[in-house]
This record gives C-alpha cells, structure tokens and sequence, in this order.
C-alpha cells in the first residue's frame, strides 16, 4: 500500500509542477539588435596617421578593434606608437533599452571618459559633458565619417557654446592594415 500512496504523491506533484509552467516564446538577445552593426565598420587592426606638433608633421599609430563577449561588445585597443605615448582602451555597447551607443573608455593617464551617441545620416557620433577644471561646462565628441570599407576619419572635437559649434582638437585617419 505505501508504494501506490508514494506513487500517487509523485505523479500529483508532477502534474501540479507541469501545469504551472508556461512556454512564452524567450526574451529577444539585446545583442542581436539590428543597430549591433553599426559599428561594425571599425572592428578590425588599423594603422592610424594624425597632424603632428611641426607643420608637415605626420605622426602615427594603431588601434585594434574586436567584437568579445559573444559579439556584444565592441573593444577597442589604442596604441600612440612612438609619437606619443597615450594608450588607451575602451568598450562599447548598443543600449538596446536607451536606443544608444554607450562607450567607456579608459587610459594610461589616468583617464575615465563615458560616451552617449547614435549612428546617424553615415556618421557615429558620441559625445558627454564636461566640466572644465575652472568649473565652466563643455561638450566633447568622437566623430566617426567619410566611412569606407578600409579606411574612414575620426575627430576628437570640443564645443564651448552648448553644440552650436564644434573645433577639431584631433583628427585621425584610419587605414586597414591589410
């Protein structure tokens, strides 16, 4: 007799704990989000050229740019080469929920910098706030244009009027390494 009331208590708990689960189709990968491509033109190993301190000058570097963690995120590793000695890292995410670009970048200067931008009419454009060690605040971008298969530029720019107008502090051109 215990074997058939065990027996009955299993298949009651079973029929209880099956009918409770539900099959909703699973949650959408933010990851695989259409905008994940966007930045797709930058992933790879480039060498980098920029307007040095003398007219004429041209100075150079890398940056090497994967996808990691299951292709969500977008990692970049700055190197100033010879010419400078600035290196830097930095990741970037599509915010799914926000609808923008997140990038965090971080170097050996003792730099923290956090970015909000969207890819727009063929340029990515990311930017944030700044507060000027004076106390007055500013505007800083990264500007991504004129983008091709094997190279494109990038321009570091700075607004002191609210975004009305930009300067170009750093432009830099990239070149796939091939």
């Amino acid at each position: 007799m215990p074997d058939i009331r065990v027996s009955l208590l299993c298949l009651t708990l079973l029929t209880a704990c099956s009918s409770g689960q539900q099959t909703s189709a699973p949650a959408p990968n933010p990851c695989s989000a259409s905008e994940q491509q966007q930045l797709s033109f930058w992933v790879g190993e480039w060498d980098l050229t920029w307007p040095g301190n003398q007219a004429g000058e041209v100075q150079h570097g890398t940056n090497s740019v994967r996808r990691v963690l299951d292709t969500c995120v977008v990692e970049e590793n700055f190197s100033g080469g010879m010419d400078m000695p600035l290196r830097g890292k930095s990741v970037s995410i599509f915010d799914s929920t926000a609808g923008k670009w997140k990038q965090t970048w971080v170097d050996n200067q003792g730099a923290y910098l956090d970015f909000v931008g969207e890819f727009k009419d063929g340029q990515m454009i990311i930017g944030r706030e700044v507060t000027r060690p004076d106390g007055s605040k500013g505007l800083q971008r990264m500007v991504f244009k004129n983008i091709k298969t094997d190279d494109f530029d990038w321009s570091w720019e700075g607004s002191k009027d609210g975004g009305k107008t930009w300067q170009v502090v750093w432009p830099i051109h990239y070149k796939r390494r091939k």
